[in-house]
């Protein structure tokens, strides 16, 4: 899965340029409240958006998005089958429009650990393991085993990690969660025409002769 965030102003292109070039591509998407109603329409179309990222959960960042209860509920609505990740809950009225969404809110930003887990303001079905915000291997299986023994979901994401990095992050993906929605795909995808013969999803179990890590595509 590409994650992206659609330009400013908003656009379809990020979404259309890919898909001309892999047409079963799947997508997670940052939404923001200056989104038109054109573009959302365009993108349901689609039908190749899995995930929503409100980046609710981020304070004081660069990627901070302003909090709009009823832009939640209109992309919660407009989007069905999306998880919908990380939305800003402060207010009653945040909690009230994703009311009848709460099966698929899910968490990124704010977990590090088993226990923000536990102190999710909503416990998710599904949750982002990232492994650089658990830090250790140890952190981070304890976090596998625990979705596992809860029958909770979990899928990967990175943080731009490059060389080396990348290939951690996706091979953890493909031994613990392959088919889920990982955004986590090789680089070659964050070119707007991505060249063609870059490996699609699922990614292989695929180590390289030496380290912990996929071989390099």
């Amino acid at each position: 899965m590409v994650s992206s965030r659609l330009g400013d102003p908003p656009t379809l292109a990020p979404v259309t340029r890919r898909l001309a070039a892999y047409p079963t591509l799947r997508f997670k998407l940052d939404a923001t409240p200056d989104w038109p109603e054109e573009l959302i329409t365009a993108l349901q179309q689609t039908g190749a958006v899995d995930s929503i990222d409100f980046k609710g959960a981020y304070k004081g960042t660069v990627v901070d998005t302003r909090t709009d209860p009823a832009f939640y509920k209109h992309i919660a609505e407009s989007f069905p089958d999306a998880w919908l990740e990380d939305p800003d809950l402060e207010t009653d009225e945040a909690r009230r429009a994703l009311a009848a969404h709460q099966d698929r809110i899910t968490w990124d930003a704010p977990i590090h650990s088993v226990q923000d887990i536990l102190d999710a303001p909503v416990m998710p079905r599904t949750v982002n393991l990232k492994p650089s915000r658990f830090g250790s291997l140890k952190a981070l299986f304890e976090g596998y085993e625990f979705c596992e023994q809860r029958g909770m979901g979990a899928y990967g994401g990175g943080q731009y990690e490059l060389g080396v990095g990348r290939g951690h992050v996706q091979l953890l993906a493909a031994l613990f969660h392959p088919h889920a929605p990982n955004d986590i795909a090789p680089g070659g995808y964050d070119a707007l025409d991505p060249e063609p013969g870059l490996p699609e999803s699922p990614l292989n179990v695929d180590p390289a002769p030496l380290g912990f890590r996929r071989a390099v595509d």
